[in-house]
């Protein structure tokens, strides 16, 4: 049995360019929620000849057909989101990082305690974020084990894709949040990994959709046992994925170095390459420079074996050049927060240089530091952030480069909302971007007026006011419907949510 979409489609293909293909003909398998193969331009009178050819029988497929002003995309995914704190979005607003972290954050997540209060608020959660689009994102629970089974449980009822993981963090922590010893932090680490790794698969696909991954809640709540202790369970599972903060405040990464002197640092398990001749170590000095180098916050996760190709790191704001060496080196990740990053005060990363440095990017709405579960929102702060950097630049780009000190343009917005998630999450060969093969992870989007969204010019108006600009192409008129959408839209503009093949949400869906 197979689903057929035929209508426009727009898809990532690389940082500078994306597909906009307004009669494009899509098939799914209801078996295996995969994408079975996808025909770029088809009339409307060779859609059966199409389905023909393909060997698709009519009692065996359904037709979904997409309006003017619809077209499916690539889902949303969400590299950065604190689950837990979606109730307080919109608070705290006048503090920084350490202060809102105190005052605001961490009462709410010692609530978390309650598995019945963690099922009622997680239940809200996961279907708000499924709404916005995000058909992957990656969760911080807190530090309660059995409320984020809850989290991970609930997600896997949902059918959203997912990592989720339990925070470690056994001291700088309140006394009434905090975990005993770093022993039971990782015990409880097992347990997670271990409930999670018991879920089932969706029906027809042997992979999983909801994963473990390490969450040291950032260095400073970790002491030196526990992020030894995370390491060697790394080690032991090169699968495991990691997520942390790094670099994302001032006073955070000044604490942080007094916490970690160089000299309380283990050499990497895995030697840095040479750079220019030299091997870095992780406390940011060659080899040959003796005693007395200093410490960078990347080096301390790398110390400990925490960065690798599978590691996603938050905000990535104030990184040292030594760190980005780092970074790129152990092939880790960022996950590009603007919307906390501008909220909480902590500045402005420079995305556009990461990327001609090579180092993979992706978009988080980091909840409840940003004010808005929707990478929409994400999406229009990073071309705000990367506005500021260009204004703030007192001198041309460099040369030989294309994003550096540069707005970065629609297309690299969307790559960083679909497929640089997916290169963040290692699981580009699965999703984030609509090719034969790849899950069908997948966003039906309108920018009709029907969508109910006000601030979106419903582009059946143009048709009805007689302005639609017949000077466009129909490739280029798509392209003006994503940009619409990336720019003004919400949960109203996304009309179906589809993981895995499975319709789960969006404003038709009806559970």
């Amino acid at each position: 049995m197979t689903t057929i979409f035929y209508g426009a489609l727009v898809t990532p293909t690389s940082l500078t360019a994306y597909r906009a293909l307004p009669h494009a003909l899509l098939a799914v398998s209801r078996e295996t929620g995969n994408i079975e193969w996808v025909e770029d331009d088809v009339p409307a009178a060779a859609l059966q000849d199409i389905l023909a050819r393909h060997g698709v029988l009519a009692e065996d497929v359904d037709i979904i057909e997409l309006k003017f002003g619809e077209f499916i995309m690539p889902g949303f995914i969400d590299t950065h989101i604190h689950a837990p704190q979606v109730p307080n979005i919109g608070s705290g607003q006048q503090y920084e990082l350490l202060d809102w972290l105190a005052h605001v954050t961490f009462p709410m997540e010692s609530r978390f305690s309650d598995p019945d209060f963690a099922r009622q608020v997680y239940t809200s959660v996961i279907k708000r974020t499924i709404d916005y689009g995000s058909t992957t994102c990656c969760y911080y629970g807190t530090l309660h084990v059995e409320g984020t089974k809850v989290l991970a449980d609930v997600i896997h009822e949902y059918g959203q894709r997912a990592f989720v993981g339990k925070c470690n963090m056994d001291r700088n922590s309140p006394d009434y949040y905090v975990e005993p010893s770093a022993d039971a932090s990782i015990e409880a680490t097992r347990a997670l990994i271990a409930h999670i790794r018991a879920l089932p698969p969706p029906r027809g696909s042997g992979e999983p959709l909801v994963r473990p991954i390490l969450t040291p809640r950032f260095a400073i709540s970790c002491s030196h046992d526990l992020l030894s202790s995370l390491g060697k369970l790394a080690t032991s599972d090169p699968d495991l994925h990691i997520q942390t903060h790094i670099s994302e405040n001032a006073s955070e990464i000044a604490f942080t170095k007094e916490l970690f002197p160089p000299e309380t640092l283990p050499a990497p398990p895995v030697p840095l390459p040479q750079v220019n001749g030299v091997t870095k170590s992780s406390s940011g000095k060659g080899k040959e420079a003796g005693k007395g180098g200093k410490v960078t916050y990347a080096g301390v996760y790398d110390a400990f074996g925490l960065l690798r190709q599978n590691t996603v790191l938050a905000h990535a704001v104030h990184l040292e050049e030594e760190e980005v060496e780092i970074v790129k080196a152990r092939r880790a990740g960022i996950s590009h927060c603007p919307t906390s990053n501008f909220n909480l005060r902590s500045g402005c990363a420079r995305i556009g240089m990461l990327l001609d440095r090579g180092i993979k990017v992706s978009l988080g709405t980091d909840v409840s530091g940003g004010f808005s579960p929707s990478i929409l929102t994400a999406v229009q702060h990073a071309s705000m952030c990367s506005k500021v950097i260009a204004m703030q630049s007192s001198s041309p780009p460099p040369p030989n480069t294309r994003f550096t000190d540069r707005q970065l343009p629609v297309a690299t917005l969307l790559y960083l909302a679909t497929m640089g998630g997916a290169e963040v999450c290692d699981l580009q060969g699965r999703i984030g971007s609509l090719a034969p093969g790849k899950a069908f992870d997948a966003l039906v989007v309108s920018v009709r007026s029907e969508a109910g969204n006000p601030a979106t010019w419903g582009v059946d108006m143009d048709l009805e006011l007689g302005v639609r600009d017949g000077r466009l192409s129909e490739e280029a008129e798509l392209e003006c419907f994503l940009e619409r959408f990336l720019f003004c839209g919400d949960d109203r503009n996304v009309r179906r949510v589809y993981v895995q093949g499975r319709f789960i949400g969006g404003k038709e869906f009806a559970a």
